[in-house]
């Protein structure tokens, strides 16, 4: 599966509501990833609206910064998830969640949706240049 693949089906998952955002973009990695599904759905439920419902850095950032840090082998993370922030908020607008659901302006800057495909395609971007 190539990386727009990838980003569409990690969209798709949480657009359906099968997934919340950090786990929609881990699931899509399961093949590069040394965790059985059930495992990286439980590590990953606590961060759904903004970790902890804090609506604070959004989810799918968050997973893209441990997907990357799997894919590494750790090395290099810190820089990888510098690079993810930039490239994510170019994309994206915010890091935060209630910004990008717009909750306190009224204008959402990006959709769910949009939020979980920007987060793997700016991961595979990254890594696609290392």
């Amino acid at each position: 599966m190539n990386i727009q693949e990838r980003a569409d089906q990690a969209a798709k998952l949480k657009a359906t509501g099968v997934c919340n955002c950090t786990q929609s973009v881990l699931k899509v990695f399961e093949d590069k990833i040394p965790m059985e599904e059930q495992e990286i759905m439980k590590l990953t439920a606590g961060f759904a609206a903004g970790m902890g419902c804090l609506e604070s850095t959004c989810g799918a950032l968050i997973g893209a910064v441990m997907v990357s840090g799997m894919l590494t082998d750790g090395q290099g993370t810190m820089l990888y998830a510098k690079e993810l922030v930039n490239r994510f908020q170019a994309k994206s607008g915010a890091t935060i969640c209630k910004d990008l659901k717009g909750l306190e302006s009224g204008k959402p800057l990006c959709e769910c949706p949009d939020c979980v495909r920007n987060a793997v395609m700016a991961l595979g971007e990254i890594l696609e240049e290392q």
